[in-house]
């Protein structure tokens, strides 16, 4: 889990690797009372897996890797990590732009959480919310992402800053989220606002530090500001390289800026767009 929030997908890769058989391989050998603790592990590996296959634009694969780790989460009987897998299905959407329906989803598994029951609940419906609030603002539903988005801020402030069930939660997440759903919603003065005088905590994952970095160059983007631009992803780029190189926000911003740009502005662009790598949205499958 640590290594898939620090977006080590090097390493990760390899520990997936071994991991999985060797967990299928014990919940078939296991007792029956032991079945449910290896399947929320086998759960939590297929997680990892599909961070990988989703960073590096196997969509098809990474459907595939959600259904299986949706399985094994039933095979755990824990509905919290059920409510995690809903999460991670929200990739396929963002994927596919089916984004109301993914929304609603999202919803959904939110409503299924009794948040009173523990902190890991509480968190569990928030990060649930926290999604929805980007997923809403991408479709442009400004209304509905500020909804979602109050529904997480109201559960971070009942939580500690932490990773609960493998996704990073709490109010400094949620400022981040906010940020997103402000550049998303193109209100740059929010943006900005959000982001002035305020830093990640260095507890947090790298990813997720990353992320705001990422939002707040695109920020700087909307305000006309490309040297901010450069400045912001590459603090990005230093706190989770692998996790900047192939995303596609920073790779459409940076293609954007090298053409407009000129002079020393335009060659650092062009630098910085030399160590992205362009994925064409790549099917496992070869389609």
């Amino acid at each position: 889990m640590t290594r898939r929030l620090q977006s080590d997908y090097a390493v990760l890769a390899a520990d997936v690797n071994e991991l999985l058989p060797e967990l299928h391989r014990a919940i078939l050998a296991a007792p029956s009372g032991l079945q449910p603790r290896y399947a929320a592990l086998l759960a939590r590996t297929y997680r990892a897996a599909d961070a990988i296959a989703d960073k590096f634009g196997y969509y098809d694969l990474s459907a595939r890797i959600i259904d299986l780790m949706q399985t094994a989460a039933l095979q755990s009987e824990d509905d919290l990590l059920a409510g995690s897998v809903a999460y991670v299905r929200g990739e396929i959407y963002f994927a596919s732009q089916d984004l109301d329906a993914g929304r609603r989803m999202l919803t959904s598994a939110a409503d299924k959480i009794r948040v009173s029951m523990s902190e890991a609940a509480t968190a569990t419906y928030g990060t649930l919310h926290m999604r929805a609030a980007v997923m809403a603002a991408r479709a442009g539903s400004a209304l509905r992402a500020r909804d979602h988005i109050e529904e997480a801020k109201q559960a971070a402030r009942q939580v500690n800053e932490g990773v609960h069930l493998g996704t990073a939660f709490g109010p400094s997440s949620a400022r981040i989220h906010q940020l997103a759903l402000a550049v998303e919603l193109g209100d740059v003065g929010d943006a900005l606002r959000l982001a002035s005088g305020w830093v990640p905590p260095m507890a947090m994952p790298a990813e997720r530090r990353s992320h705001f970095y990422i939002d707040l160059g695109r920020a700087f983007h909307l305000a006309d500001h490309p040297a901010r631009v450069l400045s912001a992803f590459r603090e990005a780029q230093r706190i989770a390289p692998e996790h900047v190189r192939e995303h596609s926000q920073v790779i459409d911003v940076v293609d954007h800026l090298e053409l407009i740009t000129r002079g020393e502005l335009r060659d650092a662009f062009a630098r910085f767009s030399a160590g992205l790598v362009k994925s064409q949205g790549r099917s496992a499958f070869g389609l």
